[in-house]
Formats: structure tokens, C-alpha cells, sequence
């Protein structure tokens, strides 16, 4: 077996660390958590449901992948909206997304063609969840209180989003040259650092409510 094909393996079976983690801990998630709870359960269920088709010869399932990108979009922009507390970010979080939204609606009728990988659509997803996982963190160590960031379930969330999405934010964009002269460095790129964040998503759902003290 390839070190590719155990990634493969492993990664695919990742997704359902985080479906535990929601199984185990559910009663103690705020309501923040619990919509990236279910994000992460709908998620397992797209991996899934990507496997069957491979598994049937379906060669071209990249409108499982379309449905999947706005979907990230949408549940990860109800997870900050309701995270941050500005309300300058909340307004920017909905501009964003409707932007973001227009780009794909727009990428997948009049620039790729249904059997184009969508990139584009891929890369300004990557560059929206980057800045809103840096504008997080910013909020996080700018808070006014005493706040343990490691024990934050949605601190590790967010370290999986920034870690995921800015190491393969090159990989989405330059897909296609990609998959035609280094498909296997790829795959294990993308399987290491889903592994990874699965993980820190995992983690995240683990964490139990922390009290908060004022300075």
C-alpha cells in the first residue's frame, strides 16, 4: 500500500473523529458549537456520500463538491456572525458571504464548465474563512477578560479552519496544473492537513464550558 492511499484512508476515516466528539459531548456545547457540530456531522455525511459515487465509477462528482463549498460557506458564516462580537464583523461577515455566494453562483453558470474542478469558487472560499479566522483570533487575545484560550472549544475549531484552509488555499488555486504534474504530492498534502485539522475540530468539540474571570 502507498503512503497516498494510507492517507487516503485515514483521512476519509477522520471525518468521523468529529462525529464522535458531537456524539460524546453534545449536552455541554454552546450554540455556536453546536452549529459547527452540525456542519461537521453534514460533512461526514458529503464524505460519504463522495465514497459511494467513487466506489459506483462515477467518475465526475464535482457537484457534490459545488454543494459541499456553499454549504462550508453558509455554516461557517452563521458559526463567526454568531462568535464575534462586533457588530462591524457581523455586518462584514454578511457582506462577505453574499459576495462570496454571487462569485460562485456566477463561477459555476458563466466560467467553468461542468466538468471543470471549481478553483475559483475554492480559493475566495479559502481567503473568506482565512480572514475570518484571523479576525477571531484577534478578538480572542483582545478580550478584556481572563479567558483560557486552550480550554475555548471554538479556539481549537479555528486553529483547524486557519491551519486547513491557508495550507491548501495554493492547492485549490493552481488545481489544475496540479493534477497534472504532481497529483500524488496532492493528495497527501491535502490528507495530512485534513487529518490535522479533524483533530483540532475534535478537539474543539471535546472542550467543556470554561468560566470566564474579569481583569
Amino acid at each position: 500500500m502507498s503512503l497516498q492511499h494510507a492517507l487516503s484512508i485515514i483521512s476519509a476515516f477522520s471525518g468521523a473523529l468529529p462525529v464522535a466528539a458531537v456524539v460524546l459531548n453534545y449536552k455541554h456545547l454552546d450554540k455556536v458549537l453546536r452549529i459547527a457540530a452540525l456542519f461537521f456531522v453534514i460533512s461526514a455525511g458529503f464524505d460519504l456520500v463522495q465514497a459511494i459515487t467513487i466506489s459506483m465509477g462515477m467518475t465526475n462528482n464535482l457537484h457534490i463538491i459545488r454543494l459541499f463549498l456553499v454549504i462550508c460557506l453558509l455554516f461557517f458564516s452563521a458559526i463567526y456572525y454568531n462568535a464575534f462580537l462586533s457588530r462591524v464583523l457581523k455586518k462584514t461577515i454578511v457582506i462577505m458571504s453574499a459576495i462570496t455566494l454571487l462569485i460562485m453562483i456566477v463561477n459555476v453558470v458563466f466560467v467553468d464548465a461542468i466538468k471543470d474542478y471549481p478553483a475559483l469558487s475554492h480559493t475566495v472560499l479559502n481567503i473568506v474563512l482565512i480572514f475570518y479566522s484571523l479576525a477571531y483570533f484577534y478578538q480572542l487575545l483582545s478580550r478584556q477578560e481572563f479567558v483560557h484560550i486552550e480550554k475555548q472549544g471554538l479556539f481549537w475549531i479555528n486553529a483547524g479552519v486557519l491551519f486547513y484552509f491557508s495550507i491548501n488555499i495554493f492547492l485549490f488555486m493552481l488545481f489544475s496544473r496540479i493534477v497534472q504534474a504532481h497529483l500524488e504530492e496532492y493528495l497527501i498534502i491535502q490528507n495530512v492537513t485534513n487529518i490535522i485539522a479533524n483533530l483540532l475540530y475534535t478537539v474543539g468539540l471535546l472542550c467543556q464550558p470554561q468560566p470566564q474571570k474579569t481583569t
